[in-house]
């Protein structure tokens, strides 16, 4: 083969990089576009009338004008809500990781009979839907005096959380040596401190896979706060941004005010923990 002729079979192989590369960057940008442009427009709305929305849409808007915001915090229960939702999702997410990584680590580290059927029923909770079993549900928190009472969002969020976090977990603690273990136990570590003080730390990115994965539907839930709860003091956001729609009339400026504050926590944790996102979604993907 001539010097020619290889060179020209380079540079088609280079074209064809480039052209594959471009193809793939443009359906990311297009994709970001997408993904974007709902979060822009309900925050450039938050800072518009209801009068200014309809007319111009997608107009960038005077951010100096924070009436809404101001109306939103003063003239509603807002606070009341995000509050409630803060204590849910906390409540649910602090028991969702502490009994999902307890049962993971067993469930990944001790050889025992039934390992491997528990960790199917667990899996099991992936396949079916909570929303389901509503009416059992429902006579369930009646029977236990919990309705209207957050506990019975936090517990039935524990419950839809549990499996995932099961998953995640177990996968990922699987792959950890052995050897450290092994080390803690000839320094006298009890079983407990081995978990908490070496393992914990090294699971960290699959924690957080499987806090992020769990906390935004709770966060957003509409379904069960509405089943649950009819007192208003105890509504959580999704449930009471619904208050702000009126039968008639509805101020939409104020709405996405609230709405822009509803998806702000969400935000913020996902990019003050995004770096160890990252590192548990391509831990493993390096040998």
């Amino acid at each position: 083969m001539s010097v020619a002729t290889t060179n020209y079979y380079d540079r088609r192989g280079i074209l064809g990089t480039l052209g594959r590369d471009g193809l793939l960057q443009i359906i990311l940008i297009a994709n970001t576009i997408l993904m974007l442009a709902p979060i822009v427009i309900m925050v450039f709305s938050a800072f518009k009338t209801t009068p200014q929305i309809f007319q111009s849409p997608f107009g960038i808007p005077d951010f100096s004008q924070v009436q809404n915001f101001i109306k939103i915090w003063s003239e509603t229960n807002f606070l009341r809500y995000l509050l409630n939702s803060f204590l849910v999702t906390g409540a649910s997410m602090l028991l969702i990781l502490t009994l999902g990584t307890m049962a993971a680590y067993a469930i990944g580290r001790y050889a025992f009979t039934g390992a491997n059927f528990i960790l199917m029923f667990f899996l099991a909770g992936l396949t079916l839907p909570l929303k389901l079993a509503i009416i059992p549900l429902f006579m369930l928190m009646r029977d236990l005096s919990i309705l209207n009472n957050q506990l019975s969002l936090i517990f039935v969020y524990t419950a839809m959380g549990l499996p995932s976090t099961v998953f995640i977990m177990t996968g990922f603690i699987r792959t950890l040596p052995n050897e450290l273990e092994d080390a803690a136990r000839m320094d006298g570590a009890s079983e407990a401190r081995i978990m908490w003080s070496i393992m914990l730390p090294l699971v960290r990115p699959a924690m957080v896979i499987a806090g992020i994965q769990n906390v935004v539907p709770i966060w957003n839930d509409f379904f069960f706060p509405l089943v649950f709860i009819q007192n208003d003091s105890l509504k959580t956001l999704p449930q009471g941004l619904t208050t702000f729609m009126g039968e008639y009339t509805t101020d939409w400026g104020v709405l996405f005010s609230g709405l822009t504050l509803s998806a702000a926590p969400i935000i913020i944790i996902y990019i003050v923990l995004s770096r160890q996102f990252i590192a548990g979604m391509t831990s493993g993907a390096i040998k």
